[in-house]
């Protein structure tokens, strides 16, 4: 990723492969336990390819995936991301990224989330990720059917080597 040389890219902290466990609750579905992984890439762009997918810990299989990009704004400490999921939504956030003592923070927004007409209504995501040493964990929070927002999503993975 390109920027200023002299700083170390924040968002690099979450470059790798990370596995774990997570646990989905929310009052319009039964509360469901989760493995997941995510990959997170830096081509030679300056941006960041986001992936990840969660199975079922009984039997592994699929549940859920999604797909997108991560970048930092130059100058800043400002940050986007763009989601597609293949249940019909797309999510466009902003954020912020910071970096103290050793922990990567970022917290993101949606500013826009598109829904094919078959999809379920989600009116808005807000997700927190931390990455300490070889841990990521992080919340995701939705305000869908209804719902204000609220907790639906908490995991912790760790960086596989």
């Amino acid at each position: 990723m390109s920027g200023d040389v002299t700083r170390p890219h924040p968002l690099m902290a979450l470059v790798g492969t990370w596995a774990g466990t997570g646990r989905g609750i929310y009052p319009t579905i039964e509360s469901f336990d989760y493995l997941e992984t995510i990959t997170v890439t830096a081509p030679p762009k300056p941006f960041l390819v986001y992936q990840q997918t969660t199975r079922a810990p009984s039997d592994g299989r699929p549940l859920h995936t999604e797909t997108g990009y991560l970048r930092l704004l130059e100058g800043t400490d400002d940050t986007e991301l763009t989601i597609a999921q293949p249940t019909g939504f797309v999510e466009v956030h902003t954020g912020t990224v910071s970096v103290a003592d050793g922990r990567t923070s970022v917290h993101l927004r949606s500013v826009f989330v598109a829904r094919t007409p078959s999809a379920k209504q989600v009116d808005a995501v807000e997700r927190r990720l931390l990455v300490e040493n070889d841990l990521l964990t992080y919340e995701l929070h939705m305000a869908a059917m209804g719902q204000p927002m609220q907790l639906h999503l908490a995991a912790s993975l760790s960086r596989q080597l």
